[in-house]
């Protein structure tokens, strides 16, 4: 199942599989970028899992390369993944939008994507994950289960949908339950995250949302020894302890890695920046843990599916 460069071997891995061929359409070989690691068991792991998805369903090479966040950087690589045949190349971030952007006109035989970014040229789509609704539903979870009112979210980023999802959602749950909000301004700041962390436990909070996947398991991994709540993100993590993670706000990234290789194989990957949400089977809540009561789970559950098949929150119903 793999082949490994000897003299590439930190920096490239060549993975190779059996599987169906006649599936492969205009799929030649598949490149992935990531910033950071595929070993954080969080966002990198999951394009990593994905980049195993289609490997394995479509027959195709398919590489990597850990550390890519220059434009330097991504150049060469693109350079190396040419050379070896691939003609659809992941950015595993939001930071390789443009970049693509840029370099794309020089590589029109690759399409380029990335994630959460905005692709303005013909060869480049930018995946976006609609993270209102998820935020919602986990606002209103933790706004359900705080017993001091004092709930937090931790992100990177402002702009995160998730973001002000989790704040409506847990005012429409609770309107007398204050939201802490703090930003580490980057995906992997632990320690500026745990800071925060602790300010808003001085502060009375026994529900954290970590929104940033950098960090995320190292703050469950605080609430959980000090006895209080979070929300998962990115991944399902109740395995870091069902009485800890009330639930989490899954993007099964994985999932939509297969997604985009199936359509770029027929010829239907569109340009441009394309949503995704909980009604394309690719954003959907985790397991929810057994503190959280039996009535409560029926209500959300009940919400998640009318929301599925309407479109409308909660908050936003007309009854």
């Amino acid at each position: 199942m793999k082949k490994i460069g000897y003299l590439v071997l930190v920096l490239l891995f060549l993975l190779t599989g059996c599987s169906t061929q006649g599936e492969k359409g205009n799929l030649d070989n598949v490149g992935l970028l990531v910033p950071e690691t595929i070993s954080d068991q969080v966002w990198g792991t999951k394009g990593y899992k994905g980049l195993l998805k289609i490997q394995s369903r479509f027959g195709v090479d398919v590489f990597y390369k850990e550390g890519v966040t220059t434009k330097q950087a991504v150049e060469k690589a693109v350079t190396e993944y040419k050379a070896q045949g691939v003609n659809l190349i992941f950015g595993h971030g939001q930071q390789y939008a443009p970049i693509f952007n840029e370099i794309a006109e020089d590589y029109p035989d690759i399409h380029f994507v990335s994630f959460n970014g905005n692709a303005s040229q013909s060869n480049t789509t930018s995946l976006n994950f609609e993270g209102y609704a998820m935020g919602f539903f986990g606002g209103m979870t933790a706004a359900h289960q705080t017993k001091t009112q004092h709930i937090g979210i931790v992100a990177s980023h402002a702009w995160q949908p998730e973001v002000k999802g989790f704040i409506d959602g847990a005012n429409h749950q609770d309107s007398g339950v204050k939201v802490h909000v703090d930003y580490t301004d980057d995906w992997d700041n632990r320690e500026k995250a745990m800071v925060l962390l602790h300010m808003q436990l001085k502060s009375g909070v026994d529900v954290v949302y970590p929104a940033g996947d950098g960090y995320n398991v190292p703050m469950i991994e605080k609430m959980k020894e000090k006895g209080l709540y979070a929300i998962g993100y990115v991944s399902e993590q109740s395995d870091m302890g069902e009485s800890t993670v009330l639930t989490s706000t899954v993007q099964h990234v994985d999932k939509l890695y297969e997604v985009v290789a199936a359509r770029f194989s027929n010829d239907e990957l569109k340009s441009g920046n394309i949503p995704f949400d909980f009604q394309d089977k690719v954003i959907s809540m985790g397991k929810f843990s057994p503190v959280v009561d039996e009535e409560f789970k029926k209500i959300i559950e009940s919400d998640i599916q009318h929301y599925i098949k309407t479109g409308e929150l909660p908050n936003e119903r007309k009854e």
